[in-house]
């Protein structure tokens, strides 16, 4: 699973495959070629939860800039 399939995975879901990916390496017993595609796999996983984290900042960023501007533009509370 790779490429469009990828983009298609919510956050929750890559996590949980990446955590299932960590324990099977950890585990051992896997074939060197088993274990460079499972490393393969992690990598993605890790790539598709970054953009998943960084849309999630970008958002609360915005939110956050947002508010302070709307709590800047608006008159003082004070009488």
């Amino acid at each position: 699973m790779t490429g469009k399939v990828d983009e298609a995975l919510g956050y929750e879901q890559a996590r949980d495959e990446l955590i299932e990916v960590v324990r099977r390496l950890e585990a051992g017993g896997t074939t060197l070629e088993e274990s460079l595609a499972l490393w393969e796999r992690g990598e993605e996983l890790a790539k598709v939860c970054r953009r998943w984290l960084e849309g999630a900042r970008a958002r609360l960023d915005a939110a956050l800039a947002a508010e302070d501007a709307a709590d800047g533009d608006a008159p003082g509370d004070e009488e």
